[in-house]
C-alpha cells in the first residue's frame, strides 16, 4: 500500500475506533446528525471551493461510519461577502438549524460583523479565515474560539523570513522599495498596516483601491502611481475577482516591476491559463504542487477532482477540508458534544493537513487557540503554481525578473 493509502487508512481506522469507543462511554446514544454550521462567500472561489472541500470531508467521514455513531450534517449559508448577511447567517444556524459547532469563513470584514452573534451563542467555533488582527483583538478571552488561518502579523513575519531567505539564496533578487496596492476593507487595510511594521527596512508606499468583489475594478490610477514609484516589489492585496483585471490593466500601461506579487485568499480557477499569469508571485498556504511532497495533499487533490471534476485552485479548499476533519476528530476524542470536553479535545489537535503542515493550536500574541502561523511564497510558472519558499516545500527555482506577457 502507498504512503498515501496508509496515511488515509490510519485516519479512517482511528476515527472508526474512536466512534466505537466513544459510543461506549455515552449513557444513551443520541439520535440525529451532528450539525456543523458553515458561513462562506459562495460567489467567491474561496467560498465555492471551500464549501465543496468541506462536503468532501463530511462524505468521507460519514462513509467511514460517522462520529460517535452519528452522521455529520453540513449546513452552509452564503454570507455574500457582506457583514450583515454573515451575522444573519449565524443567527439562522443557531436558532433555526441548531448547529452544534460553527465553522467557516473567509473575509475579516464579514467576520467582524458576525462576532456579536457568535458571542451571543458562545458555541464552539473553529474558523479558517479572517486574518485581520482586528478580529484577533475582538476575540480575546473567548475559550471556545479556535482560529486556523495565520493572523496578518504572523503572515508578515513569515514573508520577512521568506524574502530574506530568497535574497540570500539568489543574490540577483534585491528588494529595497515596495509599493502596496490594497483593497480598502479590513482585510487589505490591516494587511498593509502590518506590512509597514514587518518591512520597516524597505521604503514602502501604499494606496487603497475598491475591490471588484465589492463593486470596484478600475486599478489604473493605483498602477500608474506604482509605476512612477518604480518599486523592486509591487504587491496587491485583494480578492480573486481582482486578479485578472489588475494584470490586464498593468499590461495595458506597460507596468512590469521585477517582482509582481498578488496576495488574494484565492485565485481564479483559470488564472494560470492566462499568459498574464506567468512569473506572478503569489502568497498562499498551499499550492497544488504540494501534492508531490505530501501524501495527505495528494489524497485530497485526487478525491476533490474525483468528486467535483475540477481542480482545487485556492488554499481555502484544503483549509475547508481541514476544518471538518479537525472538528470531527475532536468530537471523537471528546466522546461527547459537551462544550468543555470539546474545547479540551480541540486543544489536543495534531492533524497532518493537506496543506503540507501539521496543525496544532497554541497561543498567539492575544488569543489562546491559534493554528497555522506561516504562509508560503509561490510563483505561477507555465500555468502551474510552484513553491519557492520555504525551501523544504520548494518545487521550482524563482523566475526573475518579471517581464510581463
Amino acid at each position: 500500500m502507498s504512503l498515501k493509502g496508509k496515511a488515509m487508512g490510519l485516519r479512517v481506522w482511528a476515527l472508526a475506533i474512536l466512534v466505537v469507543v466513544g459510543a461506549g462511554f455515552l449513557v444513551a446514544a443520541e439520535e440525529g446528525p451532528i450539525k456543523l454550521g458553515a458561513v462562506l462567500p459562495l460567489a467567491d472561489i474561496t467560498g465555492a471551493q471551500g464549501s465543496k472541500a468541506m462536503q468532501l470531508a463530511v462524505d468521507e467521514i460519514n462513509a467511514a461510519g460517522g462520529v460517535l455513531g452519528r452522521q455529520l450534517e453540513l449546513i452552509i449559508v452564503d454570507d455574500e461577502s457582506k457583514a450583515e448577511k454573515g451575522a444573519a447567517a449565524i443567527d439562522k444556524l443557531a436558532t433555526v438549524d441548531n448547529v452544534d459547532v460553527f465553522i467557516g469563513g473567509m473575509s475579516s470584514g464579514v467576520h467582524l460583523g458576525e462576532l456579536p452573534a457568535l458571542k451571543k451563542y458562545e458555541r464552539v467555533t473553529v474558523w479558517i479565515g479572517a486574518a485581520s488582527s482586528l478580529v484577533e483583538q475582538a476575540v480575546v478571552g473567548l475559550d471556545w474560539y479556535f482560529h486556523i488561518h495565520p493572523w496578518d502579523y504572523l503572515q508578515g513575519a513569515s514573508y520577512v523570513e521568506g524574502w530574506a531567505a530568497l535574497q540570500a539564496e539568489y543574490p540577483l533578487i534585491k528588494i529595497h522599495k515596495a509599493f502596496w496596492a490594497y483593497e480598502e476593507g479590513a482585510f487589505g487595510t490591516s494587511s498593509y498596516q502590518g506590512s509597514l511594521v514587518a518591512f520597516s527596512n524597505w521604503e514602502n508606499v501604499g494606496e487603497s483601491f475598491k475591490s471588484a468583489l465589492l463593486g470596484g475594478g478600475d486599478y489604473r490610477a493605483v498602477l500608474r502611481h506604482a509605476q512612477e514609484f518604480d518599486p523592486d516589489l509591487f504587491i496587491w492585496v485583494g480578492y480573486a475577482a481582482d486578479a485578472l483585471p489588475i494584470m490586464e490593466q498593468a499590461a495595458e500601461i506597460g507596468f512590469t516591476p521585477p517582482l509582481f506579487v498578488g496576495s488574494p485568499p484565492g485565485w481564479p480557477a483559470d488564472f494560470g491559463t492566462s499568459p498574464l499569469a506567468d512569473g506572478v508571485i503569489a502568497y498562499g498556504m498551499w499550492a497544488p504542487s504540494i501534492k508531490d511532497v505530501s501524501p495527505v495533499s495528494q489524497h485530497f487533490w485526487d478525491a476533490y477532482i474525483a468528486k467535483y471534476n475540477e481542480q482545487p485552485a485556492t488554499y481555502f479548499a484544503p483549509l475547508g477540508y481541514t476544518n471538518i476533519y479537525v472538528v470531527a476528530e475532536a468530537i471523537a476524542r471528546a466522546g461527547t458534544l459537551d462544550k468543555e470536553a470539546l474545547i479540551t479535545a480541540l486543544e489536543a489537535t495534531n492533524y497532518a493537513s493537506p496543506l503540507g503542515e501539521t496543525l496544532t493550536f497554541t497561543p498567539s500574541n492575544l488569543i489562546q487557540h491559534q493554528g497555522f502561523r506561516n504562509q508560503k511564497i509561490l510563483q505561477w510558472q507555465n500555468g502551474a503554481q510552484q513553491v519557492l519558499w520555504p525551501f523544504e516545500y520548494a518545487t521550482a527555482l524563482p523566475a526573475y525578473p518579471f517581464t510581463g506577457p
